[in-house]
């Protein structure tokens, strides 16, 4: 659930672009006539003079919430949780008139309301911005409705009208607010892609107090297409994302051959450290008998070796001769 909250002067134009949109449909009104516009117009017109000077008397609301929710959301539903915002708004003992839209994918409807209450008192405006975020994200939880993941998430090619470009600008503006240095060279930017920026300066003096953002025939307020995107928030960023300078050739070659260093002498110690690979039993045993073998060959071949020597020849013939003698 998301509410959109305004203010202006003329319940003729707001009256009117509401009721009159195509398919709008009327659910409920508190303290109007309901059969003609001008009926409408007029109750509602009558009622503020008993403040004449609250100049802003017109108060203006867009409730919606997403195609998650559009089964949940029949007539009498959205009607009770437009009521249920009102009451913790503080916008109680008044006229309104809630009509509903079908011009968009998403259900939504939208609350007219004279901030001339029924007793002539002012219905107060301060802060209402702030706890209209506070109040929505309330109801969502409350009620279990869709709750958006946020803005990078949302599937930009089912939008249409004013959602899809508010999300276009909200997307030129973070992207282009990370490569600027300053609120002016996001301006000239954010030109070159068809979108202007408008700065709001305090009376008299050349001190920002806000900033808007427009393209084609819609125009926003930054903090109405994201909190992120007011003046202040929207500084602070760039100060904090300004593009770092370019390294200079010497700090360049200089990480290079540091680079490089590193690379050598990590390589050096990997080829100090000689890791030999275990061999299976078997390759022991096979040696250990081919090495039995070989030294069974040395010796046989030193023992054959040894009866042919001179000294083993004279003695074999004494012995030959010794046992001729015997004999005869």
């Amino acid at each position: 659930m998301i509410g959109k909250v305004i203010t202006g002067s003329s319940f003729g134009g707001c009256i009117r672009y509401v009721v009159q949109k195509h398919d709008a449909v009327v659910l409920d009104a508190a303290g109007v006539r309901m059969q003609q516009v001008n009926q409408i117009i007029n109750d509602f017109n009558l009622q503020r003079k008993y403040n004449p000077n609250l100049g802003k008397a017109v108060g203006h609301i867009a409730l919606s919430w997403s195609v998650n929710d559009a089964a949940k959301l029949n007539d009498e539903v959205m009607v009770m949780l437009a009521k249920e915002y009102l009451k913790k708004m503080k916008i109680q003992d008044t006229q309104y008139l809630i009509v509903k839209h079908r011009d968009k994918d998403h259900p939504h409807i939208h609350i007219v309301y004279n901030r001339v209450s029924n007793n002539g008192k002012t219905i107060s405006d301060n802060f209402q911005k702030q706890r209209n975020v506070q109040v929505a994200k309330e109801l969502t939880l409350k009620h279990g409705l869709y709750l958006s993941p946020g803005k990078e998430r949302v599937n930009r090619q089912q939008l249409k009208g004013e959602d899809k470009i508010k999300y276009e600008l909200f997307d030129a503006i973070k992207a282009a607010s990370k490569k600027v240095k300053n609120i002016n060279d996001l301006k000239q930017v954010l030109a070159k892609q068809g979108i202007v920026t408008h700065l709001k300066f305090k009376s008299g003096t050349t001190e920002v107090q806000g900033i808007s953002f427009s393209k084609g025939e819609y125009k926003f307020k930054g903090s109405e297409i994201d909190r992120s995107l007011s003046y202040v928030k929207l500084n602070q960023a760039i100060e904090q994302q300004k593009v770092k300078p370019e390294k200079s050739l010497a700090d360049q070659l200089r990480e290079v051959m540091e680079t490089a260093k590193q690379e050598r002498e990590s390589q050096d110690k990997t080829e100090q450290t000689v890791y030999l690979k275990p061999e299976p039993e078997t390759h022991y045993l096979r040696q250990s008998l081919s090495a039995g073998a070989d030294l069974l060959d040395d010796l046989l071949g030193n023992i054959a070796d040894d009866d042919d020597s001179p000294e083993r020849k004279r003695r074999k013939k004494n012995e030959q001769q010794q046992s001729r003698g015997i004999s005869r």
